[in-house]
């Protein structure tokens, strides 16, 4: 689980984030009263893939999960979003972090927590929503991730939405007892712009 260093650059929009909805599926905003669904629908226990996909210890206490996540909805330098599946489940997340909005640039994340949300296209929806909020509603100039070499769906997945691998940290992270490289990638606010014209076309609300 990552670290949650706000930072004095960052200052959080006055709007009110978006919510956006899909067949059944609600994309929100996170809210403190989120935090005890967020552990028992995710990691009571974490699923061991999603473990090893994200570099995630296998294991979190209840007070380390919650503590972590209100910590997260309450930090000036991040934006928390939770997928909400159509039986009610938190089953997956988006967040823009590390925002430094001198440099309007930011750190970006998806992750699918069930199976119930992978291989409909979810991921994209999200990180297309993600996108549209931190280009357009942020102004952010540039969004940054690394996503380990192992994680082949959410590679495809950021290709897909127009991120671009800009480097590789070779054989840094550990798969099953074998190296594995971490790529960063990068999507800056014009490759944005020439990508989705139609932008504000996704449902919101």
């Amino acid at each position: 689980m990552e670290a949650v260093p706000c930072t004095a650059k960052a200052e959080k929009a006055d709007d009110a984030a978006p919510v956006w909805r899909k067949d059944g599926f609600v994309l929100r905003p996170a809210r403190q009263e989120d935090a005890e669904r967020y552990y028992e629908d995710n990691f009571a226990p974490l699923d061991p893939e999603i473990a090893r996909l994200t570099g995630s210890r296998p294991c979190f206490s209840k007070e380390e999960v919650t503590g972590f996540f209100k910590q997260c909805v309450t930090c000036p330098d991040r934006y928390n979003f939770v997928l909400v599946s159509p039986r009610g489940r938190i089953v997956g997340e988006s967040v823009i972090n590390e925002m430094d909005m001198q440099l309007r640039s930011a750190n970006f994340r998806v992750a699918l927590f069930h199976p119930e949300a992978c291989g409909k296209g979810t991921g994209s929806w999200m990180i297309r929503c993600t996108l549209e909020f931190a280009f357009q509603a942020l102004r952010l100039h540039r969004l940054s991730l690394d996503v380990f070499s192992f994680n082949q769906r959410a590679i495809r997945a950021y290709e897909k939405a127009g991120f671009r691998r800009e480097g590789v940290l070779r054989d840094a992270v550990l798969d099953g007892g074998a190296y594995a490289d971490d790529i960063l990638m990068s999507m800056l606010e014009e490759e944005w712009r020439a990508l989705y014209p139609a932008r504000s076309a996704l449902p919101k609300e």
